[in-house]
């Protein structure tokens, strides 16, 4: 009975985004920083939802853009647009959205699980659905958004970058 109790106070901190008209949560501890648009280089032979690579403060980081991982048009980005540096796999990756709107706190019991898709994306992303008042947040599981095979090509893509990079130093 504790443990229930314990369960349902407990709460969690999210970042909130919008993308493509749906408004999504990420945990807090996954977020390093959010920046605004910079430029990408182009990678060739990555998968087409990988924008390329960006340098930030001297480390080379890949940014993927969330609308293209999850088979949606893509738009231009916008004043609006921020690129949120998240942590993968001990990896830091940029994921494109449209908009950083606020950072808030929701009680894990006003979580509930995904069901199979939502706004068109496969449960293998979603964490869960979050309710709050009359808002859904669909809260996503960042680990999940490249499957371990994605994550070593893009491993090996920033590495041959920042080595060419050094080359041209």
């Amino acid at each position: 009975m504790e443990e229930t109790a314990r369960k349902v106070d407990e709460e969690r901190q999210l970042v909130v985004f919008s993308l493509y008209g749906e408004e999504f949560g990420l945990e807090i501890t996954k977020v390093r920083e959010i920046v605004k648009p910079r430029e990408i280089t182009k990678l060739p032979n990555v998968v087409d939802f990988v924008e390329g690579v960006t340098n930030l403060r001297g480390e080379v980081i890949p940014i993927i853009d969330l609308k293209k991982r999850f088979g949606v048009q893509a738009t231009e980005m916008t004043d609006d647009s921020r690129i949120i540096i998240v942590d993968i796999s001990n990896n830091q990756v940029g994921l494109v959205v449209d908009d950083v709107t606020e950072v808030l706190r929701i009680a894990q019991g006003d979580i509930d699980p995904p069901p199979r898709t939502i706004a068109g994306l496969k449960a293998e992303y979603i964490q869960g659905i979050g309710k709050i008042e009359e808002r859904l947040l669909i809260l996503l599981d960042v680990d999940k958004i490249l499957s371990s095979e994605e994550q070593i090509e893009l491993q090996a893509e920033v590495l041959s970058e920042e080595l060419a990079g050094t080359a041209n130093a």
